[in-house]
């Protein structure tokens, strides 16, 4: 009898220790730390553990045993929420679309400013319960009020439901918000990545609805603004940085967008746009936008693809406003609540953020900008992961929460 059980834990020693030996060998491969890098062998341990996370999902979604997003996530949220005995959590629907609620405990005589937060983690990853504690925390710092949206995700649901999941939650919340004890003035939208992708399309959309509360400021962390220019300087120089390499970034949006991976090539080349549309559009997506100090000196040439038409037409969804709310026209960017924007200089998405802060100045639109230099792509999430938190994480959550106190 014990014959079979060593067999099959010898089996299993196997199977694990060649998937965390295969993730290894690709972060060494492929992946870069940069030197401005604060704690690199810290970013080098957990990305090979989400490496190793998805490398076994990925096996055992080929099983058919369970998807590999969920798999990560799962782990993901293993002991992820810590209970604050000064904030009320209520888990709440809107329709199919799960809401998580953060109240102060304590009682006010006035109304309290509203957050509406949108999660990041690449429309894959990230849930209610991954950054539970960054909305608790912002809660009893800024003594707001603070509804979480957990809208639906890959591999299941494409564009355009994470919007509209994020978008239905908002109006239903704004109809409501003297309910929950906020103050329809100081209402925030508020993401991060592609939580934040959601607060540029939303805060544009709700700009048609006059009957609802208008929104108070919008913040953006890292965001991601549009998807059509992958030759920008930022896109060049932390292409194989953690934790959002452009090979997953661009898959990601394949997966999002429902576009052929087999496309990804033309698009990271640019050969997805006419010519027509980069004259028209160049003024506000191309690298000449970009502060020369964040130029390296090993940048290359920005310059279109050979046109593919057949790649075109699978992938013109791109220019639409919802995909690339950079490409709003100047009056509705013009119409825009105040900005507080956080870019990461080591962020493959850094200059996205930078593209739409000179829109916003150019249209005299209030923006304020945290730069953080040792910052990198999801380094949010691990503010409060004790001896896994980098400083570049509370550097961010500080200073969102110094600009949310002042509205």
């Amino acid at each position: 009898m014990a014959v079979p059980w060593l067999l099959l834990l010898g089996g299993l020693t196997t199977f694990f220790l060649g998937h965390f030996v295969w993730a290894v060998v690709k972060h060494f491969l492929t992946t870069e730390v940069p030197s401005s890098l604060k704690h690199p062998v810290k970013l080098r341990v957990v990305h090979c553990f989400v490496l190793f996370l998805m490398a076994l999902g990925n096996t055992l979604e080929k099983l058919r045993i369970c998807t590999m997003n969920k798999f990560v996530q799962f782990f993901g949220d293993i002991g992820a929420i810590k209970k604050d005995p000064t904030v009320l959590v209520t888990n709440m629907r809107f329709g199919s679309i799960p809401v998580r609620l953060f109240q102060p405990k304590a009682m006010s005589s006035q109304l309290r400013r509203g957050i509406i937060f949108y999660h990041g983690g690449a429309a894959i990853f990230g849930s209610l319960d991954t950054y539970h504690n960054l909305c608790s925390f912002l809660v009893r710092e800024t003594d707001s009020v603070l509804l979480s949206v957990g809208y639906r995700k890959l591999p299941h649901y494409h564009h355009p439901v994470l919007f509209n999941d994020c978008l239905s939650a908002t109006i239903q919340f704004l109809r409501g918000l003297e309910t929950y004890g906020v103050d329809p003035s100081r209402v925030v939208l508020c993401g991060e990545s592609v939580g934040a992708w959601a607060v540029a399309t939303i805060v544009q959309v709700l700009l048609s609805s006059p009957s609802l509360p208008k929104i108070r400021a919008q913040i953006l962390i890292i965001p991601i603004i549009q998807a059509i220019n992958f030759c920008l300087p930022s896109h060049q120089k932390s292409k194989n940085v953690p934790f959002l390499t452009r090979e997953f970034m661009i898959f990601c949006l394949c997966k999002y967008l429902a576009i052929d991976v087999s496309w990804k090539d033309a698009m990271l080349t640019g050969a997805v746009i006419p010519l027509d549309k980069w004259k028209k559009y160049r003024k506000w997506i191309s690298s000449d936008n970009i502060p020369r100090r964040f130029w390296s000196q090993d940048l290359q040439p920005e310059f279109l693809g050979c046109f593919n038409e057949a790649a075109y037409l699978e992938t013109k969804h791109i220019f639409d406003v919802q995909i690339s709310p950079v490409l709003a026209d100047d009056k509705i960017i013009a119409q825009l609540p105040e900005v507080f924007l956080v870019t990461c200089e080591n962020d493959i998405l850094r200059d996205d953020g930078l593209l739409y802060k000179k829109r916003f100045e150019d249209q005299g639109v209030p923006v304020t900008w945290n730069h953080v230099e040792d910052g990198f792509h999801g380094c949010l999430v691990l503010f409060d992961w004790k001896f896994l938190s980098f400083p570049c994480s509370v550097t961010i959550v500080n200073t969102v929460v110094g600009y949310i106190k002042n509205i």
